[in-house]
């Protein structure tokens, strides 16, 4: 009979600890937090250390029920939720609720969910870690400080329904400041000269570098003129030939905001779909004869530590599969990045090196298996060998003028033979080949081409720049990247536009009132500050109490001139040209979570909605009479399909291109990716780049 219950937070994580503990113990799941603040009011005493009012979840009854009636029946009850603030206050609020003495030793923590990991946890059990506890409730309070006392302002004084909260608000700034920065961008024009140069029948292309012993920048067609006068008539000779070695090292194991950037790069995940499926990977996959096993660590860390049996099981599979040659004479070690890393946890890693991606395919759905992929290839790589790479940079001369070519290529492919890590711009690595060339050579020049270019603005964020950014800058911490992301959008503060934010008119409007009013809260240097404080918090050398109240003092002040000073303003819905067919009333543009809709402007009386069509101007290649338009899922993902639907089901992923297959007749559909676009039959194996549009153009 059981004598032990143990509670953690998600059944899936609850059936595969219960397998590894065996019949003496009852694992159930408490679902998450089973006690918070409330929402129909503050639920904070200010005057009273701030002290939170804390009422059990509504739906958490039943639950609650549950776990109170199996901790009658045993003799010792262990806390097992994630290792982390939120855990270890649900562990807490659990004990708390449960009446366990929280003096005793039933905190439970593991940094991965397998067998040895988890018995070898229960073997250590500890008390409850109210530092830890206590930098939860601190962080859960201010943001509730700032929500609730921010929001019913901006509810009275803008438009109901808005909120502000401490992260989310800064992340918003941050896309409106880039917007701005666009807004603000005045292009440079900038020229390019490309020679492109045969030595035997090896053909080859080189840059134009310097003009009479100096490096010219081109700034016009006048100058770029002059050089080609100058040259027109030039032998071309290599001037200089440098070799190098060069030592390219791996990318460091996964941490939360790397992994969500990665994956968003690589897999197109956005930031809640990589942690939902990392979450499945750490709870457990049935591995048929194997039984359900974690896959990977611990996925809320910003460490990059990896624990030495972990770097020893690495090094086996590697010198098996790939050779000695490809293992670094010393165990790998990355030092901490991220401003206020704190190490907690491991790095993010497969819970087993010798468990590759092909063995647990068949027993993984396609998103898990990519991202197992994704973290198993990227841990191995980065206890690999570095890669070695031959250099080569090559001067030619053409009379005054010096080109110059630069290319590369792996010697040895160290970790590169597993995984290179991806960029934000969707570019690879410059290894292009050149031929065997000598100080001396003669070269013959086959053509020569000047290009018109012009800077471009900084780009938008997409969500793995954001991450990136907001890392960077220390907003915000692994747990909270994902959720930031996501209440932007649904509060319709941003929008994503072919995969990058853009604030919004109201986003716009909510940053430009929190910056009158409100200043630190915007302020990047005093929220990382605050982050710091919430982490001192954590590691027990500062006060939470103090630090709620170091902060609202100065908050007090700015609420009650908020009140005083903040002008109410009416946001007046834009009106389309077209009428509701259920009214009759004008119909008006709303932003929702995936961009712009109709809705009527008789609301609430009329609660009519449609999508904004737009016509891509191709014919439906199916009914032959309807236009094909662009359309959203539920997801607000685009798709196209015929305007005349439901008369006519047409649909298509891909945009369909308006002329037909030039080898069968069939439809050609645009694939894109970020190398570039190309157009592909339906029908048959016709392929075609698409050439890109840049606004350079050549010199006549």
């Amino acid at each position: 009979m059981a004598d032990s219950l143990v509670i953690v937070e998600s059944p899936a994580k609850a059936k595969t600890i219960g397998k590894y503990l065996g019949s003496k113990y009852i694992v159930k799941a408490s679902m998450g937090h089973v006690r918070d603040l409330p929402k129909s009011q503050i639920g904070v005493e200010v005057e009273n250390d701030f002290s939170p009012k804390y009422i059990t979840i509504r739906g958490k009854g039943s639950v609650l029920k549950e776990l109170k009636d199996a901790s009658k029946k045993v003799k010792k009850i262990y806390l097992a939720a994630d290792p982390d603030r939120e855990g270890e206050a649900i562990a807490w609020h659990l004990a708390h609720v449960l009446d366990v003495d929280q003096t005793e030793t039933c905190r439970v923590v593991f940094n991965e969910i397998t067998k040895q990991a988890v018995k070898d946890a229960f073997k250590t059990p500890r008390k409850i870690n109210m530092d830890l506890v206590n930098a939860q409730q601190a962080r859960r309070i201010l943001d509730r400080l700032v929500g609730y006392k921010i929001s019913p302002l901006l509810w009275k004084k803008v438009k109901k329904g808005l909120s502000a909260g401490r992260v989310q608000s800064v992340a918003v700034k941050i896309i409106l400041d880039r917007e701005n920065e666009i807004s603000a961008f005045v292009p440079e024009e900038y020229w390019s000269i490309t020679a492109k140069l045969l030595t035997g029948d090896n053909l080859f292309e080189a840059k134009f570098h310097k003009f009479k012993g100096e490096k010219l920048e081109l700034g016009n067609e006048t100058q770029v003129k002059e050089i080609l006068k100058a040259i027109e008539n030039a032998d071309y000779k290599v001037a200089d030939v440098k070799e190098k070695e060069r030592l390219r090292h791996p990318a460091a194991p996964f941490t939360t905001s790397s992994l969500q950037q990665e994956a968003a790069r690589k897999l197109n995940f956005r930031a809640a779909k990589t942690m939902s499926v990392a979450q499945q990977l750490y709870e457990g996959v049935d591995l048929g004869k194997e039984g359900t096993v974690g896959l990977i660590t611990y996925m809320r860390t910003d460490s990059t530590r990896i624990a030495s049996s972990a770097q020893d099981e690495a090094k086996e599979y590697i010198t098996e599969k790939f050779g000695e040659d490809f293992v670094p004479e010393a165990p790998r070690q990355y030092s901490k990045k991220a401003a206020g890393a704190q190490d907690a946890h491991e790095a993010i890693r497969p819970t087993s090196a010798l468990r590759d991606p092909e063995s647990v395919k068949a027993f993984t759905s396609r998103d898990q298996y990519r991202l197992y992929k994704l973290v198993w290839e990227r841990f191995m790589a980065s206890q690999m060998a570095s890669a070695v790479l031959d250099t080569m940079s090559v001067d030619i001369a053409a009379g005054d003028a010096i080109f110059r070519a630069v290319g590369s290529k792996i010697r040895f492919p160290g970790f590169m033979k597993v995984y290179v890590e991806g960029n934000d711009d969707g570019t690879t690595d410059d290894n292009k080949f050149l031929p065997p060339l000598h100080t001396g050579d003669q070269l013959k020049m086959e053509e020569i081409e000047p290009k018109q270019h012009f800077t471009q603005p900084p780009p938008r964020y997409t969500e793995a720049r954001l991450v990136k950014t907001l890392e960077e800058l220390g907003i915000g911490r692994p747990s909270t990247y994902a959720p930031t992301l996501e209440t932007i959008q649904k509060r319709g503060y941003v929008a994503i536009e072919e995969k990058k934010f853009m604030p919004t008119e109201l986003g716009e409007l909510i940053i430009e009132q929190m910056e009158q009013f409100f200043p630190e809260i915007l302020d990047v240097e005093f929220t990382a500050h605050m982050e710091g404080d919430l982490d001192h918090v954590e590691e027990g050398s500062e006060d939470w109490v103090r630090v709620l109240g170091d902060f609202y003092e100065t908050f007090e002040k700015r609420l009650e001139v908020a009140e005083e000073e903040m002008k109410e303003i009416e946001i007046a819905d834009e009106v389309s040209d077209e009428i509701c067919e259920k009214c009759g009333k004008p119909l008006v543009y709303k932003l929702g979570r995936f961009g712009k809709f109709l809705a009527c402007s008789g609301f609430p009386d009329c609660r009519n909605t449609k999508p904004i069509i737009k016509d891509i101007g191709v014919t439906c290649p199916k009914c032959k009479e309807g236009h094909v338009v662009e359309r959203r899922s539920k997801k607000g993902r685009i798709f196209y399909g015929c305007d005349r639907y439901p008369d006519c089901d047409f649909v298509s992923w891909d945009k369909p291109s308006p002329k037909p297959c030039p080898k069968c007749g069939s439809l050609v559909v645009e694939k894109r990716n970020k190398q570039g676009g190309k157009l592909q039959c339906t029908s048959c194996d016709f392929v075609e780049q698409i050439e890109e549009q840049d606004d350079d153009s050549a010199v006549e």
